[in-house]
């Protein structure tokens, strides 16, 4: 599997096919059992094979500062201010000046527009303004990379659009960025490439048009089983 800077990426399958996995191996969250993850050419992770010693898991730590992450589950620190969730790990990488921080934090609140929110708690917070918030903390790491996790199954339904919209948009910036859902026909929409998986494989790989047009036979049973417009 290999994704280009700047595309969007969108994995979709049957439920237990494998696609939080394989998004969770690609920053480290789990272990390689073979192979190799690169990250512009350079080696992230990879097992280190010694002798007839049971293979060790290497990775190149500092690759992980390129990657951020959306959960399906908003995980924000619930001790922390919105504006606390979003400043912790900047600061603790010392990646630029308190003032700059505080600046690019308001810069990002703006545009998932949860800014007017910046002093409240998450258990003041609806689910789809945590999960923007969310986006918001993982972007402030500047990353070149931001891999999403069905970011929407949590979401009472009325509240997935707003969310959705924020990862389009982000999508028209040229962020690379990798996305597992089930809303298909968002990922349709803003995708340059789908990801088709089953049994833990890779089954499909191909553009948004390829998949509608009936070219793959499994990819379009299992769309007729879900809501494509």
């Amino acid at each position: 599997l290999q994704i280009q800077p700047g595309e969007v990426v969108s994995v979709i399958g049957p439920s237990g096919s494998g696609k939080t996995t394989l998004i969770r191996l690609l920053n480290g969250l789990e272990q390689i059992d073979n192979g190799e993850i690169q990250i512009n050419g350079q080696p992230f992770i990879h097992l280190d094979r010694q002798g007839q010693q049971k293979p060790r898991f290497m990775e190149n730590a500092e690759h992980r500062l390129n990657i951020g992450m959306v959960f399906q589950s908003f995980n924000l620190f619930p001790h922390l201010t919105v504006f606390g969730n979003l400043l912790l790990a900047p600061r603790y990488h010392h990646l630029a000046s308190d003032a700059e921080l505080r600046q690019h934090a308001c810069e990002l609140l703006h545009k998932v527009g949860m800014l007017e929110h910046a002093w409240k708690y998450p258990h003041q917070l609806s689910g789809g303004q945590q999960q923007r918030v969310a986006i918001a903390r993982a972007l402030m790491m500047r990353p070149q990379i931001m891999l999403f996790d069905e970011p929407t199954s949590a979401l009472d339904p009325e509240k997935v659009n707003e969310v959705l919209q924020v990862i389009e948009s982000l999508a028209h910036e040229g962020i690379t960025m990798v996305i597992v859902t089930h809303e298909m026909n968002f990922a349709f929409k803003v995708s340059d490439r789908i990801v088709f998986m089953e049994k833990g494989r890779v089954v499909c790989d191909d553009t948004p048009q390829a998949m509608r047009s009936g070219q793959h036979p499994r990819v379009e049973a299992f769309l007729k089983d879900v809501s494509l417009a």
